[in-house]
């Protein structure tokens, strides 16, 4: 069970230390783009509200279907969405992108919990999702620093086709070595 767990936080990792990178400078990049603080606010709203939308029915693909393909199409989108920060030139495109952001964040949140605890037997779940969320930390804790130093030397645009790259990483490490142990009563 550690061995399964750790690997799964390893794959997860990326999208954590991309999210601390991509958060610490991502308001500075819409005022850039010309964003007033009321619209920043509202793009912010809009994926919070698609994930709040999307979370449970998102958690029941994750039941019907499996985990590690629910985390997958999130971890996908991650990657899409970094890609197209790095690629847009106006601050409107940003409201449908921070919608598919936010449910990616409902789908990783709800499958990759229920992942954790799948993985780990009744008597250490509390351990699980501690180890998990020292991932969280970890990448909360080196990508902000990181996201901010490559920011102001090499740009914003820099900073998310980093991001996008580093998604495929952990995305490649879940596709080739998680597995996802069956479900009793799953399908």
């Amino acid at each position: 069970m550690d061995k399964r767990l750790y690997t799964f936080c390893l794959a997860i990792l990326p999208v954590m230390i991309c999210s601390g990178m991509v958060y610490s400078v991502l308001a500075l990049y819409f005022a850039n783009l010309g964003a007033t603080t009321s619209q920043i606010g509202l793009i912010y709203t809009t994926g919070a509200l698609t994930g709040a939308l999307t979370g449970p029915c998102l958690g029941r693909l994750a039941d019907r279907y499996g985990r590690k393909p629910v985390i997958m199409g999130a971890m996908l989108s991650f990657f899409l969405v970094f890609l197209a920060y790095a690629l847009m030139r106006h601050i409107q495109l940003a409201f449908p992108i921070q919608a598919v952001e936010g449910v990616a964040w409902a789908g990783l949140g709800a499958a990759a919990t229920a992942l954790v605890a799948d993985l780990a037997p009744r008597s250490r779940r509390g351990w699980a999702m501690g180890i998990y969320d020292r991932t969280w930390f970890i990448g909360w804790i080196v990508g902000p620093t990181f996201g901010g130093f490559v920011a102001e030397h090499l740009g914003f645009r820099q900073t998310f086709m980093i991001a996008s790259s580093l998604i495929l990483i952990g995305l490649a490490v879940l596709l080739l070595w998680v597995k996802e142990p069956p479900r009793p009563g799953a399908g």
